[in-house]
């Protein structure tokens, strides 16, 4: 029986920040930025967007009331949580009136979150093959203003539909995966920033991709000329690129420039969104997809998963036959379409602007805020949601 992706779509805010600007306003040259880390655009998230509307956003522009009425399982990724006990996945499913007679659970890994969940979904529906999980991997990278990590910030979501004889994306059986305790990125529950060695989490990162392909390899006796294209976690868009070229030269001269071609396919959404953490290899996929030619039915994909602190994983899929009449092209190029610049005085003031910690009740007004599915205040420590839809 196949397992897989059966749908797949991102959602991220309708605002965000030039990168060329936000370079001159850190007296930055702003190659750093968009040719050093890769990246053009920031999306910022208003107060009326949180982990939760975002992966809800997302989920809304995949489903249909068949997936509504099967999803029996929803897996949250996310290392940007809103609560301590209740987890993301249950405001998730009311807020978009799934079938009751479901699981719902928060997955946390930092940016391995949501690959855990797939790979739990890929078991749930090999026991239950007429079931579909929902996926969801949501998160709002934050590092503080003027940091060194303020350029590789980023919100936005990917939802999943997995499901047997999926129509995008058969996952297959094998893959590699490692785990080591080390301190290259981590938030304590008391910060509302993550502190990052940037340095040893890249040499990690490299060295958790060289380590899972050759494990790769040797459980599969596949080789880089074997794949159509290999997706990464990108935290930023360089870091992908560097991990790919410690490998390149196992492959023929063709391969590599395939590989090098879909590569930069690969990235182009995440260049405009930023760091959305646990999603940011998925929104890699779902660019792949989107904004290279049409693949031919067969051809096999690679992803690299990574999340600090460390867990990492290598595995593949295999496309299906017409995969692309499955995709949401039109609607995401519609969301990238009509998204507003923010000026760096209007990005800092939204940065500032946080949900209450100490129980006082807030009503979030109006932030022109397009989005279907918006967090409108807080009331009694709870969290107020709103589906427009409904």
């Amino acid at each position: 029986m196949k397992i897989g992706i059966d749908k797949i779509g991102f959602y991220a805010p309708h605002l965000y920040v030039d990168m060329n600007k936000l370079a001159a306003a850190r007296n930055v040259e702003p190659e750093k930025f968009t040719i050093g880390i890769g990246q053009e655009k920031m999306a910022v998230a208003p107060i009326t967007q949180d982990p939760v509307t975002l992966a809800a956003n997302a989920a809304l522009i995949i489903l249909d009331e068949e997936d509504r009425a099967k999803i029996d399982f929803v897996i949250f990724g996310t290392e940007s949580g809103i609560d301590n006990s209740k987890s993301g996945a249950v405001y998730v499913h009311r807020l978009l009136g799934l079938n009751p007679n479901a699981r719902s659970v928060e997955v946390k890994q930092a940016c391995y979150g949501a690959t855990a969940g797939i790979q739990m979904a890929k078991g749930h529906i090999a026991l239950n093959p007429d079931s579909r999980v929902l996926v969801l991997a949501s998160d709002i990278a934050r590092y503080g203003l003027n940091t060194a990590g303020e350029a590789t910030q980023g919100a936005g979501a990917v939802a999943m539909v997995i499901s047997a004889d999926p129509k995008i994306l058969a996952l297959e059986d094998q893959s590699a995966y490692l785990t080591a305790d080390i301190m290259d990125f981590w938030r304590p529950i008391y910060s509302d920033f993550a502190f990052v060695d940037g340095k040893f989490s890249n040499e990690q990162y490299v060295l958790f991709f060289k380590t899972v392909w050759e494990q790769y390899k040797t459980k599969t006796n596949l080789g880089l000329n074997d794949f159509e294209a290999i997706c990464f976690h990108l935290p930023y868009t360089k870091i992908g690129l560097k991990a790919l070229r410690t490998i390149l030269e196992e492959a023929s001269e063709e391969s590599q420039e395939r590989l090098l071609a879909n590569y930069q396919s690969s990235t182009l959404y995440n260049r405009n969104v930023g760091n959305i953490y646990t999603g940011s290899l998925y929104l890699s996929l779902v660019s792949l997809l989107e904004q290279s030619e049409q693949f031919k039915s067969g051809s096999r994909i690679g992803l690299f998963s990574y999340g600090s602190g460390a867990v990492g994983e290598f595995f593949t899929g295999i496309l299906q036959p017409n995969y692309q009449e499955y995709l949401y092209s039109e609607k995401h190029a519609e969301l990238f379409a009509s998204r507003t610049e923010v000026s760096i005085e209007e990005y800092e003031k939204m940065f500032q602007q946080t949900v209450p910690v100490d129980g006082s009740t807030a009503v979030f007004g109006s932030t022109n805020d397009p989005a279907p599915i918006q967090l409108k205040g807080i009331k009694d420590n709870m969290r107020q949601y709103e589906n427009k839809t409904n």
